[in-house]
C-alpha cells in the first residue's frame, strides 16, 4: 500500500493515513470480538462513518479531477515539496529519540533538495542514495516510553492513537507551513498537500476488500509499529509493489497526518 523509500516515504505514509481516515466503513456487521487495541470501537466507527462522507462528497471528487487535469511529473514534484518541508521534524525528533545520524541524514535531504532540488520539488538527494526513517513526535514518545496506546480516530485527522494524538500538536508546529502568515497561502498549500495525497491513493483503493474500517486499522497499526521499531519486526509490509489478500475476506475502500501537520 505504501513504499518506505525516504523519497517517497513521506507522501506514502501520510496518503496511508489519509486514506484510513477519509475512507469510511460501508460495514454495518456486528463485530464479534474486540480488538485488543481498540476498545472504542463503536465509537471509531461512527467517526469512520464521518469521514467517509467528507471523502465521498469533498475529497475524492477533487482528487480526481487534479490527477486528471495534472501532469504525473507535476504531481511528483508537489509531493516531492511536500515530504521535503517534512525533514526538519524528522531531525528534530531523531535528536530526541538519540539517533543523530537520522538527524543529520534529514537535514543532508532537506538541505540539497531545497538547493540543488529546487525547493523540494527535485528529490535529488534520494537519487544520491542519501535516504532515512522519517520520525515525528509520537515515535518520540514511544521510545521516551510510552508504549503500546489505544487506537483512536479522529473527525477529519484520521486514524491514530492517544500517544500520536498527544504528539499532534508538536507535529503541527514543527511543520513550516505552520509559520506562513498569510492565511491564504497556508490554507492552499495545506489543500493542495491534502489532494495530492489523496489522488496518490485513488489506484490503491482496489486492494482494500471485506470490512473497511478493519482492514484500515489493522494495516494502520501494523505500520505504526513498524515505524516505532524503526523497521526491526522485519520487512515493511508495504514495501511491495504488488500485495496478496488472498487470504483475507475485507470488501471495497476508498486517508499524518496530511492534517495532522
Amino acid at each position: 500500500m505504501v513504499v518506505s523509500k525516504k523519497g517517497k516515504h513521506g507522501k506514502a505514509v501520510a496518503g496511508l493515513l489519509s486514506v484510513a481516515l477519509l475512507a469510511g466503513c460501508a460495514s454495518t456487521a456486528a463485530v464479534e470480538e474486540r480488538h485488543s487495541d481498540d476498545p472504542w470501537e463503536g465509537f471509531n466507527r461512527r467517526v469512520f462513518i464521518f469521514n467517509d462522507a467528507v471523502d465521498r462528497a469533498v475529497l475524492k471528487p477533487t482528487a480526481r479531477g487534479y490527477r486528471a487535469v495534472t501532469p504525473q511529473p507535476v504531481q511528483t514534484g508537489v509531493g516531492n515539496f511536500f515530504s521535503n518541508l517534512g525533514e526538519p521534524r524528522t531531525a528534530l525528533n531523531s535528536l530526541l529519540q538519540g539517533k543523530p545520524a537520522n538527524a543529520g541524514i534529514s537535514l543532508s535531504r532537506f538541505l540539497i533538495n531545497t538547493t540543488v532540488g529546487i525547493g523540494g520539488l527535485w528529490d535529488f538527494a534520494s537519487h544520491m542514495e542519501i535516504t532515512g526513517r522519517e520520525e515525528d513526535f509520537g515515535q518520540t514518545l514511544a521510545v521516551w516510553g510510552w508504549g503500546e496506546s489505544r487506537y483512536l480516530v479522529l473527525p477529519l485527522l484520521g486514524p491514530s492513537t492517544l500517544r500520536d494524538t498527544g504528539g499532534m500538536p508538536a507535529d503541527m508546529v514543527t511543520y513550516p507551513t505552520y509559520y506562513i502568515e498569510e492565511d491564504k497561502v497556508r490554507y492552499g498549500l495545506t489543500a493542495l498537500r491534502i489532494v495530492d495525497v489523496r489522488a496518490g491513493l485513488l489506484d490503491q483503493e482496489e486492494l482494500i476488500s471485506g470490512d473497511r474500517y478493519s482492514f484500515i486499522r489493522d494495516a494502520w497499526l501494523q505500520r505504526r509499529r513498524f515505524e516505532i521499531n524503526d523497521g526491526e519486526m522485519g520487512e515493511d509490509p508495504f514495501a511491495a509493489d504488488d500485495f496478496d489478500f488472498d487470504d483475507t475476506d475485507f470488501d471495497d475502500a476508498d486517508f499524518d497526518d496530511a492534517f495532522s501537520d
